[in-house]
């Protein structure tokens, strides 16, 4: 029987499990939507912006076992959504995106989004498919969520032309699921030889990355076997539980927080597993890593790139690491419990807070305080949204995350815009916890008018805005070398009237005796499936760690000639004014 390509796109996409897409009808997928709004499983979400989409479908994906599904019209729908797929193809997450194509049926040439719409999507996907015939549909839709899926995962783009979708023709019937093999590719040998180099290590530690975020079971119980001090990346917040004693927090250099510096100074043998050592997961390159670095990933291009492994272990950090623990608990005995390591830990962390407590905001928001309210507050389930900002390196250092999966934040890609809209996909996904977002006013105004997406679906979600009037991380970066920041500062900024304008709730919170009772109420409103904005007045006179580190990393990095010259340029401009 002949059907439409819309049809058999549909069809496909609900045997694929999809129960939300994400996008804006256009001229070229207005079949591909009249076919989504007759399918009893797939709800079609409508966007304001194509990047919100994608964003969106970045935060379904996170969050949970459900696969991120866009579909957009070509050329500017591609464009404008290119910002999220890039993102995911960055920080490796699975993402389907359906594009709308010209007629190639018509000998015409200048048809409306006419354009090689796959030689700028290439560098952001795993993979690019043009479909040319309707038994292709199907198979090509299978495909690319497998490949998505597959490996490393990543954003795949399945572009098909309106006249497929609207004509119908021959198609395939529907395969069966492919199934996800989590690969594992390191020898038995290399295995005991990791086993031995951590039982002979003195002070081993650990690294983790987002690719351990569904290996949590084996993660833990080789910490404890080996009383391991623990930091993870930045996108790894969530994968290694805050509150556990062998915790230490974001990185382990210049850039870290005192407790993860401290333990990791005498380190000799690194298990890092999941993690690339990218440039904001090392705080600018500038962590030491011992000689007996065991490297373990799933993509074997991450291996020497930055730092050389002593070994490397290739597969998934499930897999691997399963097989590591029987290895080590095969060989010896787990280690008795560190008392003064986890001591340490402990203190480091709690002085830390302490100093953060202790720095005088005036009348604004100490960032402690209202992360020490809003970790008493929230369950540990809850999932946070962040943005890129400063206040993502607030979050890392001074918000613990006690679950996996618990945080989510744009990393390698680093754009910002990405929380609010993220924040939708995460809540439509995970209807039953709470979702909040931590965002600066810079990044907030880029995405803010999504929230209309948000009141619209009745989604009860928190917009925590880290208020200040600045692109605060960017002119911390200029301050110190330029001693002025340029175009950093955004002018005054009315939240009230984004609120009314989206439908969302608000409540001004000028200081921190305002804090804990804001959001009290702010989770109350959303509970009731309100979206409200929370517009903190913050201090952010005080620099975070990773900044104050990274700063000063990449400062040492230049010729002593450029030091001079940006030092003395600082110098000058204090004293002229």
């Amino acid at each position: 029987m002949k059907h439409t390509g819309a049809w058999l796109a549909v069809r496909a996409l609900e045997a694929l499990g999809i129960k939300f897409t994400f996008g804006i009808p256009g001229v070229h997928n207005t079949e591909l939507y009249d076919e989504l709004n007759s399918s009893a499983q797939i709800t079609p979400i409508l966007v304001t912006h194509e990047g919100g989409a994608a964003f969106m479908a970045d935060g379904m994906s996170r969050t949970s076992s459900q696969t991120g599904t866009l579909v957009i019209v070509p050329a500017a729908g591609a464009t404008h959504a290119a910002s999220g797929i890039g993102e995911a193809f960055l920080d490796g997450i699975p993402m389907l995106v359906i594009c709308g194509g010209i007629r190639t049926d018509l000998d015409k040439r200048y048809q409306l989004h006419e354009l090689d719409q796959h030689a700028f999507i290439k560098p952001l996907t795993k993979a690019a498919f043009l479909v040319t015939r309707h038994t292709d549909i199907i198979p090509t839709l299978f495909k690319a969520w497998e490949i998505a899926h597959s490996d490393e995962p990543g954003p795949v783009f399945v572009e098909i032309p309106v006249n497929l979708q609207m004509f119908p023709g021959e198609g395939d019937d529907l395969p069966p699921l492919p199934i996800i093999a989590k690969p594992q590719r390191a020898t038995a040998a290399d295995i005991r030889s990791a086993a031995e180099m951590l039982l002979a290590a003195k002070h081993p530690a650990m690294f983790l990355g987002w690719g351990t975020r569904d290996a949590s079971d084996e993660t833990r119980a080789i910490a404890e076997f080996l009383q391991a001090p623990v930091a993870t990346t930045l996108q790894g917040l969530s994968v290694f539980p805050a509150n556990h004693p062998l915790h230490t927090g974001f990185s382990f250099g210049a850039a870290a927080v005192p407790a993860a510096r401290n333990a990791f100074a005498d380190c000799d043998c690194l298990l890092a597993v999941g993690t690339r050592f990218a440039e904001i997961a090392t705080g600018s390159f500038g962590v030491t890593v011992p000689p007996n670095l065991i490297h373990a990933d799933i993509n074997p291009a991450v291996f020497n790139a930055n730092y050389p492994a002593a070994l490397t272990l290739e597969g998934d950090a499930s897999a691997v690491l399963g097989l590591l623990l029987k290895e080590l608990q095969s060989i010896d005995a787990a280690r008795p419990v560190n008392t003064d390591l986890q001591q340490r830990i402990r203190r480091d962390k709690a002085a830390y807070n302490a100093e953060w407590l202790s720095h005088d905001s005036g009348e604004k928001i100490n960032p402690a305080v209202f992360f020490n309210a809003l970790r008493a507050a929230v369950p540990d389930d809850a999932i946070a949204v962040v943005d890129d900002g400063n206040h993502t390196y607030l979050t890392a250092e001074l918000f613990p995350v006690h679950c996996p999966k618990a945080l989510i934040v744009p990393t390698d890609f680093n754009c910002m815009g990405y929380a609010v809209p993220a924040s939708i996909g995460a809540k439509l996904a995970n209807p039953d916890r709470e979702v909040f977002v931590i965002v600066g006013d810079g990044a907030f105004t880029m995405t803010c008018m999504e929230i209309v997406s948000a009141t619209r679906l009745g989604l009860g979600l928190v917009f925590y805005v880290f208020h200040d009037g600045e692109l605060s991380q960017i002119a911390q970066a200029q301050e110190i070398p330029f001693n002025r920041k340029p175009c950093t500062a955004l002018g005054a900024i009315d939240f009230n009237g984004v609120a009314i304008a989206t439908g969302a709730e608000y409540i001004r919170v000028p200081g921190n005796g305002a804090v804990a009772a804001a959001i009290a109420q702010a989770r109350g409103l959303a509970a009731a499936g309100r979206p409200v904005i929370v517009d903190l007045i913050m201090d952010y006179s005080k620099r975070t760690a990773f900044t104050q580190g990274a700063v000063k990393t990449n400062f040492k990095r230049l010729p002593l000639a450029q030091r001079l010259r940006m030092v003395t340029r600082a110098v000058k401009r204090k004293i002229t004014g």
